[in-house]
């Protein structure tokens, strides 16, 4: 596995952990981190909530990522609290490309054994334009 990759996940691993924070929700089921061009590592967990108003993890850590001033992702994975690497969603998916437009090539894992690059994971209308 890449040795990115690995330092990702560990730091995924760190702070996913699913915690109730009442009748209504939980966070941290699932936790992101990513790794900027600039080398820095960001990270986010995830809030989930019954009606909905929760937040996925890449888009917790990609907000830490944009306070900080940097937009453009190298590598991203989420990681959830039962061990398990997913993959991104397609509002998350649609995020990373929109926020800078070459994250297109942003390497994302979806699996512990499979690593692709974002414009594979999108609609053409997302990768066209380039």
């Amino acid at each position: 596995m890449d040795i990115d990759f690995e330092k990702l996940i560990k730091e995924a691993r760190k702070i996913a952990n699913k915690r109730k924070l009442s009748e209504y929700a939980t966070e941290g089921h699932v936790a992101c981190a990513l790794l900027t061009k600039n080398g820095n590592i960001f990270t986010g967990i995830s809030l989930e909530t019954k009606c909905s108003l929760g937040n996925c993890a890449e888009h917790a850590a990609v907000l830490e990522m944009l306070k900080n001033n940097e937009t453009e992702i190298d590598k991203i994975v989420a990681y959830s609290a039962k061990g398990t690497i997913y993959a991104p969603c397609g509002r998350c998916r649609e995020l990373i490309r929109m926020i800078d437009d070459k994250n297109i090539d942003t390497k994302v894992m979806i699996r512990e054994d499979k690593i692709r690059v974002l414009k594979d994971l999108l609609p053409e209308m997302y990768i066209s334009k380039r």
